[in-house]
């Protein structure tokens, strides 16, 4: 019977919507916190030329901005906090985001956010997943960031489970990419579902899901007849 229903974050209960102009926002206002701000269009210029090309999901954000801005700890720690708050508005939640969390907890199901993220550290991360009003409708939020993992690595979805005090037999997934969200759920004997209404990933290398949902809708549809 299923107990507990995950999800994933990006692409799946909410999606970022990149904005070139909010790049050079985000700079203006990190570096203006930091009494810097007119260093932010050479920054930018620099960051767009040489150093966003190079990124990939994974790398170390806040030690590039160290090294390239010469910043302490506390520096790119304020230097994030003004940043994200220009980034806040590029995250939305999807329509019926909390109605499906309500509606699934009302079932009695255990709830949980899992989420990779990037190039944001995982306390902006809960940030956001406070400030769209997600934290209060789960029982836990696990970022790779403190799990020490991302996935498909199987330890962040233990984690996910242990807080959650269920089994992965018992338990049903919810994302968007097929590998890392599909074939990591799916190892430890997770239901899972592919959420296909941000994004339609197509990866023909990876296991394929149990269950596709085109709508929120699907998703509590296809718990109710697992739960029952």
């Amino acid at each position: 019977m299923l107990k507990a229903v995950l999800f994933d974050w990006g692409n799946t209960l909410a999606r970022f919507e990149w904005d070139d102009e909010l790049l050079a926002a985000g700079h203006r206002a990190g570096l203006a916190a930091l009494g810097r701000e007119g260093e932010a269009a050479a920054f930018t210029e620099r960051f767009r030329r040489e150093l966003l090309p190079g990124l990939t999901p994974g790398d170390d954000y806040p030690g590039l901005l160290s090294a390239e801005l010469g910043l302490e700890a506390s520096g790119v720690e304020a230097f994030l906090r003004a940043e994200q708050t220009v980034w806040g508005e590029a995250t939305s939640l999807v329509a019926s985001a909390h109605a499906l969390l309500e509606s699934l907890g009302e079932r009695g199901l255990r709830l949980a956010v899992v989420a990779n993220h990037w190039p944001e550290p995982a306390w902006v991360t809960r940030a956001d997943i406070e400030r769209l009003g997600v934290a209060e409708r789960v029982d836990a939020v696990v970022l790779a960031g403190e799990a020490g993992a991302r996935k498909p690595d199987p330890a962040i979805f233990r984690l996910a489970l242990a807080e959650l005090q269920v089994e992965g037999f018992e338990s049903m997934f919810v994302g968007d990419r097929l590998d890392s969200d599909i074939r990591g759920a799916a190892a430890l004997g997770m239901t899972t579902v592919q959420a296909m209404w941000f994004n339609a990933d197509e990866d023909t290398a990876a296991v394929q899901p149990d269950f596709v949902a085109f709508t929120p809708m699907d998703v509590l549809n296809t718990a109710r007849r697992l739960a029952e």
